[in-house]
């Protein structure tokens, strides 16, 4: 199953856990989107799809970092971990929309 489409992604984070609304677009290898938040709508940047596994990168200005999302997609499910900078490393999860 293709992971195109829209994602409901919740990241576990030091400061409690956090909804995004998550919107992937697959073409080939390279992967393209955006992540909808409290700072309104961030393009992803760097997506790639290797197989099941996917990853993606944005930038988040209120932390100061470049946020690196890795992740493994199995059906309607989407899990795996974010990088946020200084402030290490949190799970995330992801049901489609």
């Amino acid at each position: 199953m293709s992971v195109s489409g829209n994602w409901n992604l919740t990241l576990n984070t030091p400061m409690g856990a956090q909804s995004r609304a998550l919107t992937l677009v697959a073409d080939g290898g390279s992967l393209t989107g955006s992540i909808a938040g409290p700072q309104g709508n961030v393009p992803i940047e760097d997506g790639a799809i290797d197989g099941d596994n996917v990853s993606w990168s944005m930038m988040a200005p209120q932390l100061g970092a470049k946020l690196v999302f890795r992740g493994t997609v199995a059906g309607d499910t989407l899990n795996g971990s974010v990088e946020l900078g200084s402030f290490g490393t949190a799970p995330f999860t992801g049901a489609r929309a």
